[in-house]
């Protein structure tokens, strides 16, 4: 039995190896003799880089758990006028990238934005020196306009853990006369702790490895100097250091957050269907509510999308180019190429874990879901490494053969970008694939090994039919995440090779935002795709 798995086998643990590759060589290479630009940058600019770095993240955390956390408890235990619409609209801002935000909020509210010019004109001041306004292009501003784009991750993990609280915890606090603020800090804010942990933690990853906002808000964290020291200097053996030591707090980040429930255990019971407990709001608390909500939702989605859509409008023509529509096809081509190969492997590491069975069958899995952890810029310095090495034996090899120079096949090409997302998104698939197949009944196993089917027949002819809707899932939002990418895309992009993301932050950068207006709404809308499959998903368990 074992020798018919031989396929799955090496299959399985040579994908997933290849897929943790460039995570080993950033560490391999790291371990390097130390050159004189890392030594000059730790003694000069990395304090600093670190220690904007740690408030980023804990700004962004407190921004995201003020924002995220009352608007899950309110969507949960209260009872307000639309809240069907509300519940889901919490959760666009998702799918708009921080970076967008970024530009549009910069453009309000710098000195020639409307808001200012408004205020000038209002009390006739006339320079700068006649009044304060907050800097947007600074570290709080970075903050508020991640936090903004970021919360939904704990918005939705924790209303899904205030939902499923007990009732007959919550009921017996009513009967002991606790208030609804009682009832939230002692027994609900409590029991959703887990939720708001890991919601946190995704928040803190997502901020460590944002680039395009803190670029262009000219906030040097440990991401940019990743950038500037591999183009800037040229130096990868620089990069690669400080690549590892962001890997190494991301790995803190995560194991912090498991240890510190690592002893927590709750057996909870989720509402009732018919018991509605819910708080019916009235008054000043229902409005305060209902502003609150839509507020956010305002500030971090439909202004924003309103913003882009005028722009649009009145720059169509001078949008739509040639150019806009050629670097569409490109994040289009890389996209569906890279959701193939991701559910591909996806479906390979997973059924050899179900044919195998044994506990060492889960290594793969879960080594082939690491890479999501790792921000883009960082994943680009470990896929460079060895495809550069790769590209070098391959030119010495038919160079000696006398077959000519191939040149950069691999670190030079479109190659480069397709394996970055594919290490980085893989997760998405394995994820999604690995649900999917465990609500398969062994017993279909065992039926199609009785009838004689190998292991490729049966994962044609009994399991592909049946996880087909998971597979499609796991492709959507493998290419919708690759249609986003900005940090790998680019660092590995070759010559006179854009995505829309990085043609948008090109526009942008260039203080262009009317120009990159439609592209940043085609990837909006793209990115509203998976929110839509959720809510959905949502509303048939419930």
């Amino acid at each position: 039995m074992k020798e018919k798995y031989l396929f799955w086998r090496t299959s399985g643990w040579g994908f997933s190896l290849l897929l943790v590759l460039p995570i080993l060589a950033i560490f391999y290479t790291a371990l390097g003799e130390t050159d004189d630009v890392f030594s000059h940058l730790m003694g000069t600019v990395m304090p600093t880089y670190a220690a904007n770095t740690f408030w980023l993240v804990t700004g962004t955390m407190l921004l995201a758990l003020l924002f995220g956390l009352p608007s899950a408890w309110i969507m949960a235990m209260c009872r307000l006028p639309g809240e069907k619409v509300l519940q889901w609209s919490l959760v666009l801002p998702l799918a708009m990238p921080g970076y967008i935000i970024g530009y549009i909020y910069t453009d309000w509210f710098d000195f020639a934005g409307p808001v200012q010019i408004l205020l000038r004109d209002i009390f006739g001041w006339q320079t700068i020196h006649d009044y304060w306004f907050p800097n947007i292009r600074s570290l709080g501003g970075a903050c508020l306009v991640l936090a903004l784009v970021l919360y939904p991750y704990i918005y939705l993990l924790a209303r899904a853990a205030f939902m499923e609280q007990s009732t007959s915890l919550l009921q017996s606090a009513r009967l002991l006369k606790c208030s609804p603020w009682d009832s939230f800090r002692r027994i609900s804010l409590p029991l959703a702790r887990p939720s708001i942990a890991v919601g946190l933690s995704l928040v803190a990853m997502e901020t460590l490895g944002d680039f395009g906002t803190v670029s262009y808000f000219a906030v040097n964290t440990l991401t940019t100097a990743v950038y500037d020291t591999w183009l800037g200097y040229s130096n990868l053996n620089a990069a690669a250091k400080i690549s590892a030591i962001m890997l190494l707090v991301i790995f803190v980040l995560i194991s912090a957050e498991r240890f510190s429930r690592r002893k927590q255990k709750m057996f909870q019971q989720e509402f009732e269907h018919g018991d509605d407990i819910r708080y019916p709001l009235s008054g000043w608390k229902k409005w305060a509510a209902l502003s609150w909500c839509w507020g956010l939702i305002g500030f971090a989605f439909l202004m924003p999308l309103m913003q882009l859509s005028y722009y649009a409008w009145h720059y169509f023509g001078d949008s739509w180019t040639s150019q806009f529509q050629q670097y569409s096809i490109n994040s289009l081509k890389v996209s569906l190429i890279v959701a193939v190969l991701a559910v591909a492997l996806a479906l390979i590491v997973n059924f050899y874990r179900r044919l195998d069975g044994r506990g060492i069958t889960v290594v793969p899995t879960r080594i082939s879901s690491l890479g999501y952890a790792v921000p883009g810029t960082v994943l680009a310095i470990g896929v460079m490494i060895p495809l550069t090495s790769a590209d070098h034996l391959l030119n010495d090899f038919t160079i000696a053969n006398g077959l000519g120079r191939p040149g950069l096949i691999f670190s030079g090409t479109m190659f480069a970008i397709v394996f970055a997302f594919v290490v980085r998104f893989a997760a998405v698939a394995v994820g999604s694939i690995e649900s999917s197949l465990a609500k398969i009944p062994p017993s279909l196993d065992m039926a199609s090994k009785t009838m004689g089917y190998a292991s490729m027949a049966m994962l044609r002819r009994v399991h592909l039919p049946l996880i087909r809707r998971g597979c499609l899932i796991a492709g959507l939002l493998v290419f919708i995440e690759s249609m986003k990418e900005l940090n790998a895309a680019l660092l590995l992009r070759p010559f006179n090779f854009e995505t829309l993301a990085t043609y948008v932050y090109n526009f942008a950068s260039d203080e262009q935002l009317e120009l990159a207006a439609l592209p940043a709404i085609l990837l909006v809308i793209v990115g509203l795709i998976p929110l839509v499959m959720v809510n959905r998903s949502l509303e048939q368990k419930h």
